[in-house]
């Protein structure tokens, strides 16, 4: 497990480092990004950044009631649509099956593919341990995506790892300075969540299918409650401010 930089897990919450242009967030599913990150996005992409999204699923395994061939187009639209409404247009789907994500050389190659297309200096992704702060166990897309991400970002800039990218014209891209993990227990850096907070429910909401399946609670307030809670979470760590935290780790 990784310290804060002061050595105290209650230290504030530096901010995150703003001299970069472009940022890459890798997950393994649909809404996994709007579950905390939109309102950190919609702020960045407001100041005239670029963000992209690359998911490792479509999602097709979340909803016990629909079949996986309807589900996956579903969720894939959904979130498209949620992406568009923090300003971010491009959504890549890597094609790995829902569920059972292996960690790997292939899931290596497909995120450090993905890094070496869109040449960010920030990539984001999600908890990679096993567990949400000790107690929650987490799933093991979530654990294999994120780790492989961490790796992935020193793959892209080696031409010798998986020199088919580069026979396939993707050059290496050894540009990567950060990897920001979202949901860490142990989170170094935050942003200011207010600003994006309203695009950020939003955003959540496009998920209406899926959360039509996941609570009987009205959509609205769920997402509200989830949302705002978790940023108010944080406000000690950070002036007092709502935020979304980070565990950022230099390259």
């Amino acid at each position: 497990m990784t310290a804060h930089p002061s050595g105290r897990p209650d230290a504030p919450l530096e901010p995150m480092p703003e001299d970069w242009h472009r940022a890459l967030a890798v997950v393994a599913h649909p809404d996994d990004l709007e579950y905390g990150c939109a309102a950190a996005v919609a702020l960045w992409t407001d100041a005239g950044r670029e963000v992209a999204y690359a998911l490792a699923t479509r999602g097709e395994a979340g909803i016990d009631t629909l079949a996986p061939d309807e589900c996956g187009p579903l969720r894939e639209r959904e979130q498209r649509a949620g992406a568009a409404v923090v300003g971010v247009a491009e959504v890549e789907f890597l094609g790995h099956r829902d569920g059972v994500i292996e960690y790997g050389p292939r899931l290596r190659r497909d995120i450090a593919a993905a890094i070496r297309r869109h040449r960010p200096e920030l990539v984001i992704t999600l908890n990679h341990r096993d567990t949400w702060g000790g107690t929650v166990w987490n799933t093991p897309d979530h654990v294999a995506v994120g780790r492989a991400t961490l790796d992935a970002a020193g793959d892209a800039g080696n031409r010798w790892i998986f020199p088919e990218l580069t026979a396939a014209g993707l050059e290496p891209w050894d540009g990567v300075r950060w990897v920001a993990v979202a949901g860490s227990a142990t989170p170094t850096h935050a942003v200011p969540a207010e600003p994006g907070m309203e695009r950020a429910v939003r955003s959540l909401l496009e998920h209406r299918a899926y959360l039509t399946a996941l609570t009987d609670q009205d959509p609205e307030e769920y997402c509200r409650a989830f949302l705002t809670g978790t940023a108010g979470a944080t406000a000690a760590r950070f002036g007092g401010r709502p935020a979304v935290a980070f565990e950022l780790f230099p390259r």
